[in-house]
């Protein structure tokens, strides 16, 4: 068997590469090269080669799909049951809407069971594979080596210039020339996968705007004060709904040693912006204060610390009252001893507990990079940039960011399939 990248409908071709790439005259030719082996740019290599284009895939990673493989644990969380617009962050809203409407959830999920995948639904709708995120892997690649596409991994690219019939892309491979060039490169989230800005450079080198990235999807770090009190209870999660701004997400709150994290901490994280405060209801299913109040005249002998147990870890409670000014001794109080202000104190510290958090962790436990390429220098049909033929950019490159959940893939087959219609 041919191994990959040299396909045997390739092999004789890839023979004559390696008899004359010595010679400085020599120039491989594709008719579209697709700079990043990740999701997006593996969607776009296999619709292209659809086509009849031939695709030329160039990562340089030591394998395609890194990001595929450790994603969602070990199993990918590859889609999503409700993908719309309203779950997708961009500076021009409107843009991810054709893309995700022509190439949507089912479709997907199509190509998925046509491979026999087994997959899975956890809450709202997020869908993983049951088994290995490497199942998705194997299925875009089988997919590849079926259209013909070849990949190079291993192979740094090093410059991109026009010429009068398109591209000249040069790497350690050496020159290629091609017609259609699409920037798949991703973001600049987890950079020990080996994210880089090489992607906006690109843009930037041919004039389109990029919108300053920045860490989302990510925990918080937490002020030198906050991180005495709440360091202790690493491990420990609660549910909770967590508002920034206009902006609320309801779900798990991860305790770790150095802040906030867990899914409601991590979508929020895409909406704060550094000195803003966070808003917690670590009760939003209850009305502590009516129970309290309550239970003190039926039951004034229980401690504080045996009620608010029925809701939270019994450990986080005095953690949080210090976090919100309120002396965590009044748990190990009976109600009877309380006074009913005190009662509405602490009511109030876990329903409307604040904090300002002292930044993120930045880029390297990110899952997904804000802003990027700006959009409205790229047709949201084609993904071609509107002032440079045969240039095209798709993925997290764009200033595209999705939800936790399965909606940042999504993004990636969308805009991957669509403009492998064109290049």
């Amino acid at each position: 068997m041919a191994p990959w990248g040299a396909t045997l409908k390739h092999a004789p071709e890839t023979r004559r590469i390696r008899a004359e790439r010595g010679t400085r005259a020599y120039m491989e030719r594709a008719d579209v090269v697709v700079i990043g082996a990740g999701a997006a740019g593996l969607m776009c290599a296999i619709e292209a080669g659809r086509r009849g284009r031939r695709v030329l895939v160039l990562e340089h990673a030591r394998k395609a799909g890194n990001k595929i493989r450790m994603s969602g644990g070990g199993r990918c969380n590859f889609t999503n049951y409700h993908v719309g617009p309203e779950h997708y962050l961009c500076a021009n809203p409107h843009f991810v809407k054709s893309a995700l409407s022509r190439y949507t959830q089912w479709d997907f999920i199509a190509l998925v069971e046509r491979h026999g995948v087994a997959y899975h639904e956890r809450e709202h709708g997020q869908l993983f594979c049951d088994e290995s995120s490497k199942a998705i892997l194997d299925l875009l690649l089988a997919e590849c080596q079926a259209a013909g596409v070849r990949l190079h991994t291993r192979t740094e690219v090093d410059t991109v210039a026009r010429t009068e019939a398109g591209f000249r892309v040069e790497s350690g491979r050496g020159a290629v020339a091609c017609t259609s060039l699409v920037v798949a490169t991703g973001g600049l989230s987890i950079p020990s996968m080996g994210a880089s800005p090489f992607g906006y450079r690109i843009a930037e080198q041919f004039g389109l705007a990029v919108h300053p990235p920045t860490a989302g999807l990510v925990p918080f770090t937490l002020q030198p004060e906050h991180k005495t009190l709440l360091a202790p209870l690493a491990g420990v999660s609660a549910e909770a709904q967590v508002q920034c701004g206009s902006q609320a997400f309801r779900g798990g709150v991860l305790f770790t040693h150095r802040g906030l994290s867990g899914p409601a901490m991590l979508q929020i994280s895409s909406y704060w912006r550094p000195g803003a405060w966070l808003d917690v209801d670590w009760l939003p299913e209850h009305d502590l204060q009516a129970e309290l109040h309550a239970l003190r005249a039926v039951r004034a002998a229980v401690l504080l610390k045996t009620v608010l147990a029925r809701h939270l870890p019994a450990r986080a409670v005095p953690a949080l009252l210090g976090v919100a000014g309120v002396d965590g001794a009044l748990t190990e109080r009976p109600l009877r001893t309380l006074a009913p202000r005190e009662l509405t104190e602490v009511a109030r510290a876990l329903h409307g507990w604040r904090i300002q958090p002292a930044g993120t962790e930045g880029y390297r436990t990110a899952e997904v990079t804000l802003g990027g390429v700006d959009c409205d220098a790229v047709s949201s049909q084609t993904f071609e940039a509107r002032d440079v033929a045969g240039l095209y950019f798709v993925g997290e490159v764009l200033d595209v960011a999705g939800w936790l959940g399965g909606y940042n893939f999504q993004w990636a087959w969308s805009s991957g399939w669509c403009a492998g219609q064109y290049v």
